[in-house]
């Protein structure tokens, strides 16, 4: 055989072992996307590229080298020959193995881009590790306010984040910082330990994690269908904020799942004052559940001990989006607060490309000065994919997550599609000089891919506040506009 011809059965030999072990390895694992396979084909091709060189290389010196007609150097021409050999064999085994272990390294690490980030694993898949970041730019519009300071436009860094997370073994953990609004804040910020009890998956959480209340409030603000939170998750929410610092676990059964969490104030607390506890409970079961879809009922409750430093409460809800802090809903300051609590209930259902969703909150403050005070708020809110994707809502814990595009634009698609609606109310008038309100939302979602989308939201908003620079009714408009990449 001629070193032209074994250096052609050299690159087969190659383009088969990088194509059967490759494919092998994703079936072995899991099932590989279209952008996946074409990077790994970009990926080997260029090792192909950079062998079939040095195999040209190899030929050509050979090929310049003059026919030996003295015996002994024939015989040295020989062994150089065979030296040569060698190499090809050599170059055919790298390429073998560069193919088994999925172009990593020899322990067969891997690495995959299927959530927007580079995701780095052991051979085994017992080990990860994974950037993740998000991108929130607003554009917000108010115009039909009869205070003329509530018509503001704006633009606004909504979130900033960096952060990681991955697993060793049934150990876990996550770290994520925002630096929106000039300043940087920690968010999730914890451990994590999976096992199982019963039969029944379970994950421990220690540290400072998103709490598990109603729908939006435990979803990730880049999941959540409109650009912000719904009345419920505003209004129910607790004292010591969205996140709370502390230990939680999660139980999760066929069709079900239940949270437990004892918590302390963020990891912002200054530390000149005893913590705000907090003790929060979830659950949620789907009664009907099929290939189409499933029904959810759900309901949580939380109960405080506020502390020292926290003298009152003055709640008011933004309604014309995050960005305006001009429309707000006031429920006026309440005074000598000791402990407040809530309840929330959660009804919907998702029916192949729709959903639809109701819930349910009230607040109750204790007070040693005017007693028991209650704030309450009501959300529905329904939606439909025009372009056939499944609703970004996970069975398994009762959030919102991530829309998975069928047709993404990198990939030459049109992405996804969705047009959605929600009616909001707030109710403070529990109190003499508490407000109400509320507001309907249009909302109009392109999902570009899993990990990008622009947001259109259109608000009509009415206040009616007894207190503060805006009393009385009032009614606008505001138009809100949101370029989102999150990983």
């Amino acid at each position: 055989m001629s070193h032209t011809d074994r250096a052609a059965y050299a690159l087969a030999l190659s383009l088969a072992a990088c194509a059967a072990p490759a494919f092998a390895a994703d079936s072995a694992n899991a099932p590989a996307s279209d952008a996946d396979l074409r990077a790994l084909v970009r990926q080997q091709a260029e090792q192909i590229r950079e062998l079939s060189q040095r195999l040209s290389e190899l030929e050509r010196r050979q090929a310049a080298e003059p026919v030996a007609t003295d015996p002994i150097q024939a015989q040295v021409a020989a062994a150089v020959a065979d030296t040569r050999d060698d190499e090809l064999a050599i170059l055919q085994a790298q390429v073998a193995q560069q193919a088994a272990t999925g172009g990593g390294s020899g322990d067969g690490a891997r690495m995959n881009w299927r959530k927007g980030a580079p995701e780095f694993s052991s051979g085994d898949g017992r080990m990860t590790f994974r950037p993740r970041g998000r991108l929130l730019l607003d554009q917000t519009f108010t115009r039909g306010s009869s205070f003329g300071a509530r018509n503001l436009s704006g633009s606004d860094l909504a979130s900033a984040r960096l952060g990681a997370e991955g697993e060793f073994g049934a150990l876990g953990y996550k770290v994520e910082a925002d630096f929106a609004g000039n300043e940087v804040t920690l968010k999730d910020a914890y451990l994590s330990y999976d096992t199982r009890l019963g039969g029944h998956a379970v994950e421990f959480y220690l540290g400072n994690k998103l709490k598990d209340r109603s729908l939006d409030g435990a979803t990730s603000g880049v999941a959540t269908p409109f650009m912000e939170r719904n009345a419920v998750a505003s209004v129910g929410g607790m004292q010591s904020g969205y996140f709370g610092l502390g230990l939680s676990a999660k139980v999760f059964g066929d069709g079900w799942h239940a949270s437990l969490a004892v918590t302390g104030d963020d990891v912002g607390n200054a530390g000149d004052a005893s913590d705000t506890v907090a003790y929060l409970a979830r659950a949620h079961w789907n009664p009907l559940r099929g290939g189409d879809g499933f029904v959810h009922l759900g309901g949580w409750y939380w109960y405080e001990q506020l502390g020292a430093d926290v003298a009152s409460i003055n709640k008011t809800s933004p309604v014309a989006l995050g960005w305006n802090d001009q429309v707000r809903v006031s429920a006026s300051s309440i005074a000598n607060v000791d402990n407040d609590r809530a309840w929330g209930a959660e009804l919907g259902a998702v029916y192949r490309s729709g959903w639809l969703f109701g819930e349910r909150t009230v607040r109750t403050i204790e007070s040693d000065t005017v007693g028991e005070v209650r704030h309450k708020a009501s959300s529905v809110y329904a939606g439909w994919l025009l372009t056939g994707e499944k609703p970004g809502f996970s069975r398994r814990s009762g959030v919102w997550t991530a829309t998975r595009v069928l047709r993404p634009v990198d990939q030459g698609g049109i992405g996804a599609f969705e047009l959605a609606v929600r009616y909001d109310r707030y109710d403070f008038t529990d109190t003499a000089r508490g407000g109400d309100g509320d507001a309907w939302t249009l909302g109009v979602n392109w999902y570009l891919n899993d990990w990008s989308r622009l947001m259109l939201n259109y608000v009509f908003w009415k206040t009616d506040n007894k207190v503060g620079a805006f009393q009385g009714p009032d009614s606008g408009r505001t138009l809100g506009l949101r370029a989102q990449v999150a990983f």
